[in-house]
């Protein structure tokens, strides 16, 4: 999430811009909130909207790689 004190505190979030930058093939996600294992059902994190929308943009991504 944007404001993950592991992802964005830690400079993992502009890892992430540097990877997508300039790169037609790259898309960085980012969803808002605090939250770190937020697609881990069972944990306090977890966010049921983010991380629906998160598995449907990795299956699309996947869907990608077969064509």
């Amino acid at each position: 999430m944007d404001a993950d004190p592991y992802f964005a505190g830690d400079g993992d979030l502009e890892a992430a811009r540097e990877l997508v930058a300039g790169a037609g093939d790259r898309e960085l996600f980012l969803y808002p909130g605090t939250a770190h294992l937020f697609t881990e059902h069972g944990t306090p994190d977890f966010v049921p909207e983010a991380a629906g929308l998160c598995a449907r943009r990795a299956l699309c991504f996947l869907d990608a790689l077969k064509n």
